[in-house]
């Protein structure tokens, strides 16, 4: 038992919950490692969800597209912004307008463009944006705090193994 009273899954009950209910006893590791992993990267995105909603009254939509901005103060062209948060540029499009609307982002003409937008935080989004960063960290750092520092760093290891043979393996037969 958690102090407060709740109690924590065991393990065992913890594999009937989410996206885990789905694998058999006799199902291949690497479906139970998927369906693993799928479990608990969506109660993560849940939690955080929630609280940025709670907290700040965004989405993480909003969020993910303003830490884009954050990491190139120089600004993003919305044709990037789409690519690198892999959606439309429709969805990029409604959501400079919204934060342009409140006074987070400006948009402006590329220089050499004249098709393309570079769009910046302002000093009031980069400041919006770098408080959310404070309390996301502190509930990531939560969210995986049942796990120690060792853990963690085998864990992301072993996760940069399999993201870098994803990456192979996505490549054509001509280029490998």
């Amino acid at each position: 038992m958690r102090s407060g009273g709740n109690p924590r899954p065991l393990p065992a009950e913890a594999a009937e919950l989410g996206h885990e209910a789905r694998a058999a006893a006799g199902d291949h590791a690497a479906l139970k490692l998927w369906l693993r992993m799928l479990s608990c990267t969506t109660r993560i995105e849940t939690a955080i969800r929630r609280r940025l909603r709670r907290s700040f009254g965004v989405t993480l939509a909003r969020f993910d597209y303003m830490a884009q901005l954050h990491r190139r103060p120089e600004g993003l062209k919305m044709s990037e912004l789409s690519r690198r948060l892999m959606v439309t540029g429709g969805n990029v499009t409604g959501l400079t307008d919204e934060l342009q609307r409140d006074g987070l982002v400006v948009r402006a003409s590329h220089a050499t463009d004249r098709r393309a937008w570079i769009v910046r935080l302002t000093p009031k989004g980069r400041r919006s944006f770098e408080a959310m960063a404070r309390a996301h960290e502190e509930w990531i750092l939560e969210l995986l705090g049942g796990l120690d520092r060792a853990r963690i760093a085998q864990l992301h290891g072993l996760l940069g193994e399999l993201r870098a043979h994803l990456l192979r393996s996505d490549q054509p037969a001509e280029e490998k």
